[in-house]
């Protein structure tokens, strides 16, 4: 009743309180504050005590804030302002680390201040050849713009107008008279159709270090607006300026991105490249050389460069999306249906390529088959770079402008007026000087494959790119050209080889205007040259002059292979399908085995047939029938074991690719589940992972980690045994394996895997709480089993036999002169036995009897016989027998001990448990051990030995 009372009494004063808004006195006591549950009645009694109202109780403050603080931890009241930090509330070491970084924040600043204040040195070289402002085609001569100095600070001010002469202005007026001054003035304006070229090279030889990064950085930053005005052009021209004075991976990327805007796929690829021999892994460059392939129609190089990416950035969501559109673009290109013919690689490089030898030229092309996938024909080696593609790639190309992409007869045509100031045909037109120099045997432009023909070791071997073991000899011999235009020619190969499309042109360009000009009459070699060119105008983007150079290669030799080949793929680019048709199906005739042409005559049949219906025969033109002479007609052969190699080589690195693939998916797959705490299909994922890669570490201890999350320590621990099988050092695997030990209650081992971690790692914190609670583990379960009752132990009669020495002796120890009749076995042949006679000897404190024990038992089998036997006591009475009995007679054979007994199991943990006492006896021993003088240990191994039981 009373309790009753007083909860109502309390419910009722505090309604009036709440109704008066005051707190009445009376509430102001330990009792009340202690009663009281309403936490906002709580906070006004706070407010009034802190107020000091009515008076001053700091113990009673204190007792309701605790009581507040119990009721509610998250109440405003129980907030405390955090003073300011400065310089008395932080530590000497680290208010001098701000001071330092400030100070080093400060120099930094004034130098940076002082090397822009230089930029004046090299204004010069920023302001020639600035181009007018964006937007505009008007541009003002800088004579014509500049005001007069002493009109410019005139000192004379127009006066003001009077307010009346406001009401009396015509506006109207006043617009056509500026208007006629600007007419009157137009004859001082330049009126420019387009932008002055801007120069891409800037001379900064005389430039500091310091003074050129800075230039650089400007350049770069001008071609970053430029970019982000979409002027990619002039964003192009601004990279190169910037690359002329300091080549940077930035300027590089910025220009590449810029390059792939204006759709120069084979500049931006030559940027990316550059990139990536700067910084190998750069994820920009790999992301837009990817993008590069993707136009190209080289899916396979666009997708590992994808797959690259994504595995340093998975998240990465236009490598992503990029990905998923490679992926369908290059299912879309394969053919629904494989022919059976006979692959080949078609190659007019070599010598015999120049002669009519067709037979051996057939048997070398089926010694390189070719995927239908794969470019077929060309001129490049399979050691040549893998984006270089070969030769006229007979795969479809997509919709581009620079990689011979399809056009219609309009926009080639402006593609060639496009191209008219560097890649078209005029360009190579051969000069009086380059004529002269043919003659020479030397070319016109340098270049890798140039060699002086006046040079002692000219026609011999050269080397060609880096492979230290492969040569080309440029001065062999191409049918019946004379040396120097067969040397052009070599030299041409060689520049296709490497990539370099455009001064391989001109190679073949300079070959071609020399048997003109030397009235070479050989088609044979003249085929080729025009073919080989047809190949660097189709790699150049340049399908229309590749058609023309294939038309001129097939007049000079009929049904040539790789010209109609060649032309067909142009004809295909530009989307001219019914001549491309004609010329594939040409092919076919000629060698049915073309698995290029197969593909592309299915491809572009089911075009044909969805543009004109079932009439697109009878739409085509005519196609010429070839003469049985020029059928190349081959026996289906089986093949080489080079070829089967090949294969067997690429299908286990298919294999290998797609394992590796599905093994990142399933861990990641697995790694989610674990974060989601669904474990059981965690472990599921994790085994499909080990049944790929059987040797994955990382692998066995997250399977371990899940176990233990679901409380199967037994198979935690297998897991983290087989993980440290393969990575024996592993931090992971032996912390987990404690905590499977800890689980399984073996607290010995539990606590020997927790020190394994801490001295890998001693900062890990988790492994120093889990091994103090294992320590008191340990430590309990000793203090049980010793409080339990030993079983008696049986007497056993123990006599020495003399004159047998495989049998089991029984000697009498030193110590029966003592008067003590305790005996020990001195040859035992177990541990069991060993540790009986040790036990026997500690039990009677017969230190004598276990130095004697010790002096016939070999160092190197003490921890086996002590393996079962081994704790704190046995380690205390093995020490003492060693200081006062076996020290002064053998000191080598107790240094011997000591380094073998501190290897016996669970060393450490008993280590860890010795009493004071105890530890001083072991200190002792190794201070009169350091004190012998011995040749076969020092005092520094003392001291070392010392430092794993000390």
């Amino acid at each position: 009743m009373r309790c009753a009372d007083a909860a109502s009494s309390l419910q009722n004063q505090t309604t009036t309180a709440d109704n008066s808004g005051k707190v009445p006195v009376e509430h102001l006591d330990y009792d009340y504050i202690r009663k009281c549950q309403d936490v906002k009645y709580l906070d006004m009694i706070w407010r009034v005590l802190r107020s000091g109202d009515e008076g001053i109780y700091p113990h009673l403050i204190e007792f309701c804030e605790s009581h507040l603080e119990k009721l509610d931890p998250m109440s405003l009241v129980l907030r405390k302002e955090k003073p300011v930090a400065t310089a008395a509330s932080l530590s000497n070491d680290e208010w001098s680390q701000i001071v330092d970084e400030l100070k080093k924040w400060q120099e930094e600043t004034k130098e940076t201040e002082t090397s822009l204040k230089q930029q004046s040195m090299f204004d010069e070289l920023v302001n020639t050849n600035l181009p007018p402002i964006r937007g505009s085609n008007r541009s003002f001569p800088l004579s014509q713009t500049s005001v007069p100095k002493e009109k410019r600070y005139s000192s004379k001010h127009t006066l003001p107008r009077d307010y009346r002469e406001w009401d009396k202005f015509d506006v109207e007026k006043e617009c056509e008279r500026i208007d006629e001054n600007l007419v009157k003035n137009d004859a001082s304006v330049i009126i420019s159709t387009g932008h002055p070229k801007l120069k891409t090279k800037v001379d900064a030889s005389m430039l500091t270090q310091q003074e050129k990064l800075l230039l650089a950085n400007y350049e770069k930053d001008k071609g970053n607006e430029a970019f982000r005005a979409n002027d990619y052009e002039e964003a192009v021209a601004y990279y190169s300026r910037s690359l002329s004075i300091k080549p940077t991976v930035t300027a590089y990327n910025n220009r590449a991105q810029a390059e792939i805007n204006l759709k120069y796929w084979h500049n931006a690829m030559r940027d990316c490249v550059r990139v990536l021999e700067l910084e190998p892994g750069n994820m920009k460059a790999l992301l837009r050389r990817a993008t590069v392939y993707n136009h190209m129609c080289n899916f396979e190089m666009a997708v590992e460069d994808l797959r690259v990416v994504l595995k340093e950035e998975p998240q990465n969501a236009a490598a992503t999306q990029l990905l998923s559109e490679t992926e369908k673009k290059r299912k879309e290109c394969q053919p629904e249906q494989q022919s059976k013919g006979k692959k080949i690689l078609i190659q007019e490089v070599e010598e015999e390529d120049d002669n009519n030898n067709n037979e051996k030229t057939k048997a070398e092309d089926t010694a390189r088959p070719v995927e239908p996938s794969q470019p077929v024909g060309g001129e490049e080696s399979s050691a040549a770079p893998a984006e270089r593609g070969d030769m006229g790639n007979a795969q479809k190309k997509p919709h581009s402008r620079g990689d011979g992409g399809p056009h219609s007869e309009s926009n080639n045509s402006h593609h060639g007026h496009r191209r008219s100031k560097g890649g078209s045909s005029d360009k190579y037109k051969v000069t009086q000087e380059s004529k002269e120099k043919v003659a020479n045997g030397t070319s016109k432009r340098g270049s890798t494959a140039s060699v002086p023909a006046d040079q002692s070791n000219s026609g011999k071997e050269t080397p060609v790119g880096g492979n230290a073991g492969e040569t080309v000899n440029l001065d062999a011999p191409c049918g019946a050209l004379p040396p120097p235009l067969a040397r052009l020619k070599n030299e041409g190969n060689l520049l296709f080889k490497n990539g370099q499309f455009s001064d391989a042109l001109e190679k073949y360009s300079q070959a071609i205007q020399g048997c003109t000009d030397s009235g070479i009459d050989s088609p044979e070699d003249l085929c080729i040259l025009y073919s080989n060119r047809a190949a660097c105008y189709f790699k150049d983007g340049n399908s229309q002059e590749c058609i023309q150079d294939c038309t001129r290669a097939l007049e000079l030799q009929s049904f040539s292979i790789k010209p109609l080949l060649r032309r067909a793929m142009a004809y295909d680019s530009l989307e001219r399908y019914r001549k491309a048709y004609v010329d594939y199906k040409t092919v076919l005739q000629i060698d049915i085995s073309v698995q290029a042409a197969n593909d592309s005559v299915n491809r572009i049949t089911r075009l044909l047939i969805e543009e004109d219906g079932i009439e697109w025969r009878e739409k085509l033109p005519d196609i010429p029938l070839v003469p049985l002479l020029a059928q190349q007609h081959r026996r289906e052969e089986p093949p080489s074991a080079e070829v089967l190699q090949a294969r067997a080589e690429k299908t286990v690195r298919d294999a290998e690719r797609k394992a590796e693939g599905r093994f990142t998916a399933l861990k990641q797959e697995g790694n989610d589940f674990v974060k989601k705490g669904q474990y059981q299909d965690a472990l599921g994922k994790y085994t499909e992972c080990l049944k790929l890669k059987p040797e994955e570490c990382a692998i066995y201890t997250n399977r371990a980690l899940c176990y233990l999350k679901m409380e199967r320590c037994t198979e935690a621990k297998q897991d983290c045994d087989a993980a440290l099988k393969v990575e024996p050092t592993n931090k992971k695997a032996f912390y987990r394996r404690a905590l499977a030990n800890k689980g399984l209650k073996d607290y010995l081992a539990c606590s020997s895997d927790l020190q394994e971690v801490l001295r890998q790692d001693p900062n890990v914190q988790e492994a120093e709480k889990e091994l103090e609670e294992v320590t008191a583990l340990l430590r309990e379960s000793l203090a049980n089993a010793k409080a339990l009752p030993a079983k008696p132990r049986k007497t056993v009669p123990i006599t020495e036999v003399e004159g047998d020495e495989e049998a089991t002796g029984v000697a009498n120890s030193e110590s029966s002169h003592r008067g003590e009749d305790i005996t020990t076995n001195l040859r035992p042949t177990d541990a069991y036995e060993y540790g009986q006679a040790l036990n026997a000897a500690r039990c009677s404190g017969n230190t004598a009897a276990c130095a004697d024990l010790l002096a016939s038992t070999t160092p190197e089998t003490l921890p086996q016989f002590l393996s079962t036997q081994l704790d704190g006591n046995t380690i205390s009475f093995i020490m003492q027998a060693l200081d006062s009995h076996l020290l002064e007679k053998d000191p080598n054979l107790v240094y011997r001990h000591l380094n073998h007994l501190h290897t016996t199991d669970r060393f450490s943990v008993v280590l860890m448990l010795l009493e004071k006492e105890e530890r001083r006896h072991m200190t002792q021993l190794f201070e009169h051990l350091s004190a012998v003088q011995s040749t076969e240990f020092t005092k520094n191994d003392v001291q070392n030995l010392a430092n794993k039981y000390i």
